[in-house]
This record gives C-alpha cells, structure tokens and sequence, in this order.
C-alpha cells in the first residue's frame, strides 16, 4: 500500500490548538498520578522514619536537596490544583460555570488560586524554619 499524499491530514498537536479546558483537564489527570506517586514517597518517607537513624537521614537529605525541593514543590502544587479544580467540578455537577465565559474564567481562577496557594504554603514554611 503506497500512501496517498492527496488525502487531506488530520490536526495534530503541533497544529491544533487545545481549548483551554481541555489543557486543564489533561493536567487534572496529570496532577492526580503526581498525587499518587506522592502518596509512594509519603510511605517512603514513613518506612525511613521507622526504619532508625541511618535510614532518616538518608531521607532528610534526599528531600533536603535541589531536587528533593523541586518533587516536593511539585506535589505542592499538584495537591492545591487538583483540590482547586475538584471544587470546580462539584460546581459543574449542581450545573452552574457551565457557559464558554465561565468555563474560561473558573479555569483561570483554579490556575492562579493553585499557584498563589503553594507559594503560600512554601512561605510559610520557609518562615517557620523548615528549610
């Protein structure tokens, strides 16, 4: 079979523009496997409490470093914005925000209440000494 360069293609990602509610969508299914795998480090960070001294402090440095900051801030943010955007979802299921406008503008406000939400959180952290 030889390909037919005359058929018109279909849109593909690099072309296509996603709505926007389709971007958040994609990161709601997103932030919930980062959850998950939170979840995975929250039981590793529990086996090294219970697993003595050498085993807790390998942890607290694995977590205490540029990348271990980094995961954590990750999952931060994943907690706020999928949180953030179940809220929206429960609006949606009494069938109220359903309108292009206000499915735009709720979008917007799950962004920017999940950023300002874990840049609080980290602050607060930050001032109580935790890092």
């Amino acid at each position: 079979m030889s390909w037919n360069d005359k058929r018109p293609m279909s849109p593909h990602l690099q072309v296509y523009d996603l709505p926007m509610t389709a971007r958040l969508s994609i990161l709601h299914r997103g932030t919930g496997a980062v959850l998950y795998l939170g979840m995975v480090l929250m039981v590793a960070v529990l086996a090294a409490a219970a697993g003595g001294e050498n085993a807790w402090s390998l942890m607290h440095r694995l977590l205490g470093s540029w990348f271990g900051y980094l995961v954590l801030l990750g999952f931060t943010f994943s907690l706020y914005y999928h949180f953030c955007n179940g809220i929206r979802h429960l609006v949606w299921d009494t069938g109220h925000g359903l309108e292009k406008s206000s499915l735009t503008r709720s979008g917007q406000m799950v962004l920017v209440a999940s950023v300002i939400l874990t840049l609080l959180t980290w602050a607060i952290a930050w001032m109580q000494g935790g890092a």
